[in-house]
């Protein structure tokens, strides 16, 4: 009987991997990690935390269930399973702040019952709407009386140091962290500062001294491991009272650069009638109904009008894409605020998160994770084609091979929107016409509905390829 491979992410973790089965997601226990594992669980604290929704649920499997292929180990664990698998340099700010609080406030109650994190990896938290939970239950461990917080150098570097890099420097943290998957190194983070940024004790502790002490070990790593030998024990009130200082600090951050962008005004300031809206959320909502997705994408979301109509129509739970921080950003706090089944993530639809990491196997790309039940479309095509010089016949087929069924608008020429975008350029896409839309479209799915809903022409065509021949 043949192995069943682990899923790639998981394979730093000693204590155990993580394994898909029939749409299960297990979880080993290795014998190393069974005292630390015992104690966790014994001590109640698993059950409290996953009954709040603060860690991801679990429960043990007994051997006669065990499925075949799986190492044995001292436990198999199985987990809830996430809706939409994404990663922090596809979050929000916001829900990157979010995530980082979550984080704390989980460090903070361990400690109130003698545990810690043994890391501080945001790739440990997931969410299920906008509402972070964590994921890596084998990494709670008993506290070690005098111990030091060993994840503080991660924390900094996938939490902190990207968040800071927005607050105070006005640029998004997404494309450093997708290309740099460790997060944003302080030193770096150091070297752009400005100097009356360092004059705040909070920068200059979290951020300059940091620096600074990792510049000296690099230069003395004898002196530096003998430092460390040498320091004194940290109480566990100190250790507390690192993780209130952050903790405070990080909730009063915002984006600097919190004004009007491009597309982050778009829902209130555009050139749709109210009629034209109307149309297409009525059209939205009836799609929704009609096909009841338990998962649907919404490509160019903005502030995620259409992905609450979706979801006012039966749709059970969204993950929202757009390329605008700032309405990215309002989606986000829109979807916290009215608690909706909603997650709202930074795209770059010409440049997709790539799968990468070890083998290029450990971060899956959008490629692979965005196969859902149902797509929408809504005014996104023309920046692919028009905006991007993506061939119209490409951005149709990547379109649908996002989900059997969708909608996707087709913005003719004479829309104002793309007047604006070629006013000052050549018109070089003489193949873009609502007519190779269409057969383009019908060469890889049945066109369901065709609607016309706009002066300018712009058409919401429904799609679905599953009688049409293709992959499901």
């Amino acid at each position: 009987m043949s192995l069943q491979a682990p899923i790639d992410g998981s394979f730093r973790d000693p204590s155990g991997h993580v394994y898909a089965n029939s749409g299960s997601i297990l979880r080993t226990v290795n014998e190393t990690a069974r005292v630390q594992y015992e104690a966790v669980r014994d001590s109640g604290i698993l059950s409290e935390l996953s009954l709040a929704d603060r860690i991801v649920a679990s429960e043990e499997v007994s051997g006669n269930d065990r499925p075949s292929g799986i190492p044995d180990s001292a436990y198999l664990l199985k987990h809830q399973r996430i809706p939409f698998i994404s990663y922090p340099y596809e979050w929000s700010f916001e829900a990157l702040k979010a995530a980082a609080l979550h984080h704390l406030d989980l460090q903070l109650d361990l400690l109130e019952r003698n545990f810690v994190l043994s890391d501080a990896s945001s790739y440990n938290i997931q969410f299920i709407g906008p509402k972070p939970i964590f994921i890596d239950i084998l990494s709670i461990r008993p506290y070690i009386d005098g111990e030091f917080w060993s994840g503080h150098r991660q924390f900094c570097q996938q939490f902190l140091n990207p968040l800071l890099l927005r607050s105070l420097l006005g640029v998004s943290h997404n494309a450093w962290f997708r290309g740099s998957l460790e997060g944003i190194p302080t030193s770096d983070l150091s070297r752009m500062l400005r100097l009356r940024h360092k004059f705040s004790w909070n920068v200059f502790s979290q951020v300059v001294l940091q620096a600074r002490l990792e510049q000296s070990a690099l230069n003395s790593p004898d002196s530096a491991i003998q430092r460390a030998k040498d320091s004194k024990r940290l109480s566990k009130l100190g250790y507390q009272g690192i993780l209130r200082q952050l903790r405070n600090w990080i909730k009063r951050l915002h984006p600097a650069d919190a004004g009007k962008t491009v597309w982050g005004e778009y829902a209130a300031n555009n050139t749709y009638s109210d009629e034209e809206a109307l149309l297409k959320k009525k059209a939205i909502r009836e799609f929704a109904a009609k096909y009841q997705p338990g998962l649907l994408i919404d490509l160019g979301c903005n502030t995620g009008d259409f992905s609450i109509s979706s979801l006012d129509g039966g749709a059970k739970s969204v993950i929202g894409f757009d390329f605008d921080q700032r309405a990215v950003d309002l989606a986000y706090s829109r979807s916290v605020t009215t608690n909706l089944a909603m997650l709202p993530l930074w795209l770059d639809a010409a440049n997709p998160s790539p799968d990468q990491g070890w083998k290029q196997t450990e971060r899956a790309g959008f490629a692979s994770r965005a196969k859902v039940d149902a797509m929408i479309a809504l005014a996104f095509e023309h920046h692919l084609a028009i905006g991007r010089n993506v061939p119209l016949p490409q951005v149709v087929k990547w379109l649908v091979e996002i989900a059997p069924v969708g909608i996707i608008e087709f913005v003719p020429k004479t829309d104002s929107t793309i007047q604006k975008m070629l006013a000052l350029r050549e018109d070089i896409f003489a193949d873009y016409t609502e007519k190779s839309f269409a057969d383009e479209l019908s060469s890889c799915a049945t066109i369901v509905q065709k609607q016309v809903v706009s002066e300018s022409g712009r058409v919401l065509y429904t799609y679905d390829r599953r009688d049409n021949g293709s992959p499901q």
